[in-house]
């Protein structure tokens, strides 16, 4: 940042002080940052987690008076991306201009998850809107093999938005199974075009397998150019169309989960690829490469892509009358900037679960607002299928509860619990209190209004609150599936 960027900062924060969450989370940012030999913005400029941290936010309101037509929805998920890894929820050192507007446009949420803490069940909870350990494949964390996906006979939220009138396509990663059973136009998306599997190589389109993964429809389609500019391209497409119906985009980039390989990185690429050739099974994972500075680079490439498609959306006419959603599919990993939240993929502590998610959509919601309600995937299909005049499937109730009332009426959000399950891991969120058991076994409690790091500990403090939460998980969890045996 350069010192005009920062007077200006100065000046737009005059007369808006920082909250208690606000002043403690921007300081231990700081802290963090110069132990990690970054260069610290300062300490004002640090929004994470509170509804008064970024310059010019005011805390959510509906906008009464407002009305449209059913919108347009637009909604990109992001692959690994950590909870602060946008500059607009505290990373120092990683600038996302275009993501950031889009938030300024709309309402950025402080406090939203996940449906769980890896790439599959996460996708299974937002097409589903129920919990992954609702469905057979939903208990995979992540599927790796051919033997489950979503079926084909389950409804999703593409499946009811067409059954409404609405056009539907998937663009990007589905990670729901594999052909011949499972795919996304089996699964109610009337277009797919992308990969089947949980990562590949950028330029070859090599899968964990060493196979080919890029298709369009249930063929493959040859192109070895860099994956995230070709996704760029065909949403842009897809959005500029000339559309005689709403329209739903599930947009699924990769960006930036491993292999660390940025657009132009051929070499790398050589590299990954001759070792996947080879029969190297690791390969994808690259534990030997990456560093900061190139998931930074991945990372301002993600936000650069976005800001290309919504620049096609604008020229497309539709602006106004789209509602676009960005979030992660679950919490960052090993290079992400997740501070101040402990953990990070694969765990049920807040930095595997809670991720950046804004939601713009001109017509209904004014910009510049922030909400701290505790939201996660599941919602999102709820809100969607109301705001799109769809009905759930009655067989298959959803564990969502629509945020329509919030948003548009200024109904107070339904409280409610927040329940996740991994294997090992188990956590539960009510208002401000998470219940949480790792995999050592014993059973935590934490306040995360004070405590968002889950370092203070109050189960013993507060056994009666402990037994609650921890019998609100069991009820809930006795209704889902259990894991196979030995898994």
């Amino acid at each position: 940042m350069t010192s005009h960027d920062a007077h200006a900062h100065a000046e737009e924060r005059s007369g808006s002080p920082l909250s208690r969450r606000a002043f403690t989370t921007a300081v231990g940012a700081t802290a963090a940052v110069a132990a990690a030999g970054l260069q610290a913005a300062p300490a004002s400029a640090a929004p994470a987690g509170s509804p008064e941290g970024a310059p010019g936010e005011r805390p959510f309101r509906a906008a009464r008076g407002k009305h449209a037509r059913r919108p347009n929805i637009l909604f990109i998920l992001g692959d690994d991306l950590g909870w602060a890894d946008l500059s607009s929820y505290g990373a120092p050192h990683i600038r996302t201009p275009n993501l950031d507007k889009l938030g300024r446009q709309g309402v950025r949420f402080t406090d939203a998850y996940s449906g769980s803490a890896t790439c599959s069940p996460t996708r299974f909870s937002l097409y589903t809107g129920r919990y992954p350990g609702r469905t057979k494949g939903g208990l995979a964390e992540p599927i790796a093999d051919r033997s489950v996906g979503l079926e084909p006979t389950h409804p999703t939220l593409a499946s009811l938005l067409r059954g409404a009138g609405y056009a539907t396509a998937l663009i990007g990663k589905w990670h729901c199974g594999y052909l011949p059973d499972y795919s996304p136009t089996r699964s109610g998306w009337d277009e797919f075009f992308g990969n089947f599997g949980g990562a590949l190589e950028y330029y070859s389109k090599l899968g964990l397998g060493g196979e080919y993964d890029l298709y369009e429809g249930d063929a493959e389609y040859k192109d070895l150019r860099y994956y995230t500019r070709i996704l760029t391209e065909r949403a842009s497409e897809y959005v500029q169309r000339d559309h005689d119906k709403p329209w739903l985009l599930n947009l699924n980039f990769t960006t930036p989960h491993w292999p660390w390989i940025a657009d132009g990185d051929t070499e790398a690429s050589a590299e990954v690829v001759r070792r996947i050739k080879a029969g190297d099974r690791s390969a994808l994972w690259h534990a030997d490469g990456g560093s900061v500075e190139k998931y930074t680079e991945m990372v301002e490439d993600l936000d650069r892509s976005v800001g290309e498609v919504l620049k096609a959306l604008k020229r497309s006419g539709q602006e106004e009358d789209t509602l676009v959603f960005f979030a992660s599919d679950n919490g960052g990993e090993r290079f992400s900037y997740n501070w101040p939240l402990s953990g990070n993929k694969s765990s049920l502590q807040e930095g595997g679960i809670r991720v950046p998610s804004v939601l713009r959509w001109p017509a209904r919601i004014d910009a510049h607002q922030v909400s701290d309600v505790p939201v996660f995937s599941p919602d999102w299909t709820a809100t969607l299928l109301e705001l799109g005049g769809a009905r759930p499937d009655p067989a298959h109730p959803l564990d969502g509860v629509s945020l329509a009332g919030y948003l548009l009426r200024d109904e107070a959000p339904k409280e409610r619990d927040l329940f996740w399950r991994v294997r090992g891991e188990r956590a539960l969120r009510r208002g401000d209190w998470k219940y949480y058991r790792g995999k050592g076994g014993a059973d935590q409690l934490f306040n995360l209004a004070d405590d968002q790091r889950e370092q203070a500990d109050r189960a013993a403090a507060e056994p009666q609150r402990l037994a609650e939460l921890r019998a609100s998980w069991e009820r809930t969890n006795s209704g889902l599936l259990p894991y196979p045996t030995g898994s």
